[in-house]
């Protein structure tokens, strides 16, 4: 393999090209990924150095519909892992909840680092909780998981959806009439933004996206370097909690055109893994919910999905497949 190198104080450093969308929340969690990499280069003594490539995926361009009427799996991420193939890029930093349960041939997830709070948050005009929202209220997400969730909390919410980049929705908050308006606490976090939350939903409320709060770091498997540095950065407990939601996606063949969600976890006085799933009806009626413990990531996924299939979850994913 042809490596791009530059010679630093004798030394022959590697560049390593990372791949990333362009939005500023994109941008500001490759950087923070980035340095803490210097970090680890740094106190390992390792020769690598690091560049940030932007590319534009077909979710960023098509922002006039709601995802879930785009249609196919990793809008995101595609053209991302295009480049990683023809060896444009060596890396890329990607949000979890983005990335498709099959990754291409040749490609893998080199490390999850420490997952951030993969709770939803409310950004409201008026008031403390969800409760305080008024009757016929009019929140903002594209998010059908959200929305299905939010409207079997509050049957009487308006649901509407609101796309674009983080600073933008909260912006039309403002300008389209919303009350509140949906978002991952992760973003708000990793942009220093926490002040502009309202109030966070509890995950019995609103259960997050698979993976959500959590990054990816992919790269081509055969990159043996890359994968000796991403070793010192992997958090293997986020891993293991990641690991039995995607295998939940996995069984459920889900994406964005379904309202699915996953949340794993440890016991604190057991120690086993716990996780519950969620598959509903964008309408909030049947919203199907199935909790169980395990000790192996995958098996547990799998086990909670095979518990919603039984349950009737086949039916409401017939039905919105079309």
């Amino acid at each position: 393999m042809k490596l791009d190198a530059v010679q630093r104080g004798g030394t022959r450093m590697r560049v390593i090209k990372v791949g990333t969308r362009q939005s500023a929340l994109a941008l500001t969690q490759t950087g923070q990924v980035i340095d803490e990499l210097k970090r680890i280069c740094e106190e390992h003594q390792l020769p690598f150095t690091f560049e940030v490539h932007k590319i534009v995926t077909k979710g960023d361009r098509i922002l006039d519909v709601t995802l879930s009427k785009v249609g196919g799996k990793g809008l995101f991420v595609k053209e991302i892992e295009q480049a990683l193939l023809d060896q444009t890029i060596d890396m890329a930093v990607h949000s979890m909840k983005d990335m498709p349960w099959e990754l291409p041939e040749g490609l893998t997830i080199g490390a999850i680092p420490k997952r951030v709070d993969p709770r939803d948050v409310l950004i409201m005009k008026q008031g403390s909780s969800i409760d305080d929202l008024p009757q016929g209220a009019k929140v903002g997400t594209s998010s059908l998981r959200r929305a299905a969730q939010l409207q079997a909390y509050r049957p009487d919410l308006v649901i509407e959806p609101v796309r674009g980049n983080i600073d933008t929705r909260i912006k039309k908050l403002e300008t389209e009439g919303f009350d509140a308006i949906v978002l991952a606490a992760a973003g708000l976090h990793r942009m220093s933004w926490e002040n502009r939350i309202t109030c966070y939903l509890p995950t019995d409320v609103c259960i997050p996206a698979v993976g959500q709060g959590a990054l990816a770091i992919e790269c081509r498997a055969e990159d043996k370097e890359l994968m000796e540095l991403f070793s010192w950065y992997h958090d293997e407990e986020t891993a293991l909690h990641v690991r039995a939601e995607r295998a939940f996606l996995g069984k459920l063949n889900g994406g964005c055109q379904i309202p699915i969600g996953a949340y794993a976890t440890h016991h604190e006085e057991s120690k086993k893994l716990q996780m519950t799933g969620l598959v509903g009806s964008p309408e909030g009626d049947p919203i199907l919910i199935a909790s169980l413990d395990g000790d192996d990531p995958e098996q547990l996924g799998n086990a909670v999905a095979e518990k919603l299939l039984e349950a009737g979850a086949e039916q409401i994913l017939e039905r919105l497949r079309g």
